[in-house]
């Protein structure tokens, strides 16, 4: 088996379905979009992304989380965390986010996500007003000071390598749709303000 990439698709024809996304919208009674969740680890992410799942379930909207941590165990577990990893990290889960959001849900993306150019490929793949990055801006002291995993402190003791933050770098969004700064916010202020954000956006 060659090591080399190869382009496929040539010889590959796109099917197409039956089912429209707007049929898909109509059975559903709202819209899809991508919900991208970008910050350092223990910035509130995961924590936030589940609540807002459960918000919308409250409300009868389909939604689902992908999660990086979870996702690490199935679909991505066979790469690490060097930056072409990561790269490809972000270039799977985008993929998965557009079947989902063609599926007709709206679709949490809860990944650290450190690198501008893999957000804008993320991106890329998605028409206007259905991607929107949000920034779960917090200092990297007060997510040390989380810490909920213990990662930060394995990552200074040297334990854990490629850290994002410590030993891997993060670049803060450029222009993200919005931006949550989640140690000054408790989770429900945050889940209360990403909806409002979906709802203005004429999604829900």
């Amino acid at each position: 088996m060659s090591n080399q990439p190869t382009d496929h698709t040539q010889q590959i024809v796109w099917q197409t379905s039956t089912v429209t996304q707007q049929e898909r919208f109509g059975l559903n009674g709202h819209k899809s979009c991508v919900l991208w969740l970008t910050g350092l680890s223990g910035s509130g992410k995961s924590t936030i992304a589940f609540a807002v799942e459960r918000a919308l379930l409250a409300q009868k909207i389909r939604s689902y989380v992908l999660d990086g941590d979870n996702i690490r165990h199935g679909l991505n577990k066979n790469l690490g965390f060097s930056k072409e990893d990561r790269q490809e990290n972000i270039r799977r889960v985008a993929e998965v986010a557009k079947l989902f959001v063609d599926a007709g849900l709206i679709t949490i993306v809860s990944f650290i996500s450190p690198y501008e150019e893999d957000r804008q490929m993320a991106r890329m793949l998605f028409a206007d007003q259905v991607f929107y990055e949000i920034y779960m801006k917090c200092p990297l002291e007060v997510c040390e000071q989380r810490d909920p995993k213990g990662l930060y402190k394995k990552a200074r003791t040297g334990e854990i390598s490629q850290f994002t933050g410590i030993s891997a770098p993060y670049e803060p969004p450029v222009n993200p749709d919005f931006i949550l700064e989640t140690a000054h916010c408790s989770i429900e202020e945050a889940v209360e303000a990403i909806l409002a954000l979906v709802n203005k956006q004429g999604k829900i």
